[in-house]
């Protein structure tokens, strides 16, 4: 009967790591099975109950309404004996499994992807899979276990910790001022040359502070150039294409070796923070909360 209720456990297990997936083949990855095996589990869990639990698609595997009622039960209880085992077992014991993480290109390429390499280095049996890309990922579908976010969470019902904040600057290339003057006044970047970001929601809008009196100014501008990536943008602004904003993380090297300067240094901009972001409906696994307390160590954010 015990070894009965451990192999229902296992399924269960199986089929709740289906459903947050979205489909077999994430899931399988996720777990370190072969996709038959997680299939041979989630019928014997369906031969076991007597009702269908999931539906398969085309693009995409979706619950029934038992299977919905059965994982929304299930994967708290689920999670709560994983943490039970993990806090037994001590959160020093070493790290397995696999930890996929996403962020965008620029915070990988800079700062994250160095830090990955030294986590991996220090638990040599845990697998990393390091996704970059400047799109929004589905955390679920992807079987994504931590996202870092930069910018601004549009979503506020997301679980996210706020590790950090930076600032976004002005900038522009030497070559590009010399050639084209130095603005004084927030006013002034209307008769520059402005690289987009179409990444933002609002590219061409922006509101200054003053930072004496508190004075705030709103500019709206035009711009030739648009790029949807933050590593195109420094390149073009680097090149002299013209002039951006751009947060603090991204250019701090360039503009400590002259290759971009800060203009408008009496204005400031709004804040944006740096998130950690864990899918929704299932606690942080031991590497995710390994990697973070790592992660805030190593980064020294504000």
């Amino acid at each position: 009967m015990a070894s009965a209720v451990a192999g229902d456990l296992n399924d269960l297990a199986i089929f709740t790591a289906v459903v947050e997936a979205g489909g077999f083949t994430a899931a399988a990855e996720r777990l370190g099975l072969t996709k038959a095996k997680v299939s041979v589990a989630v019928r014997r869990l369906e031969t076991a109950l007597g009702v269908s639990l999931l539906t398969r698609t085309t693009r995409r595997v979706v619950p029934t309404e038992a299977g919905r009622r059965l994982q929304a039960r299930c994967a708290p209880l689920l999670a709560g004996m994983a943490d039970a085992m993990e806090q037994v077992s001590g959160e020093h014991a070493a790290i397995g499994g696999t930890l996929k993480i996403a962020a965008p290109i620029d915070h990988t390429v800079q700062r994250l992807a160095t830090l990955v390499a030294e986590f991996g280095r220090l638990h040599p049996r845990l697998r990393i899979n390091l996704c970059a890309s400047d799109h929004i990922l589905d955390m679920v579908a992807e079987g994504v276990d931590l996202s870092i976010r930069v910018g601004w969470l549009r979503d506020s019902t997301q679980r996210a910790v706020r590790l950090g904040e930076f600032e976004q600057w002005v900038v522009a290339a030497p070559s590009y001022l010399r050639a084209h003057g130095m603005p004084q006044t927030p006013q002034d970047l209307v008769g520059h040359e402005w690289i987009a970001l179409s990444l933002l929601p609002a590219p061409l809008t922006w509101t200054f502070t003053a930072a004496g009196s508190g004075t705030a100014e709103t500019v709206r501008l035009a711009s030739r150039l648009h790029t949807d990536s933050p590593a195109a943008l420094r390149a073009l602004l680097e090149a002299g294409a013209g002039v951006s904003v751009m947060e603090t993380l991204g250019i701090g090297d360039a503009v400590a070796r002259g290759r971009l300067q800060r203009l408008l240094p009496g204005w400031t901009l709004p804040r944006g923070g740096v998130y950690a972001v864990t899918p929704p409906g299932r606690h942080p696994s031991a590497s995710v909360r390994a990697f973070l307390a790592f992660y805030r160590e190593r980064l020294g954010l504000a």
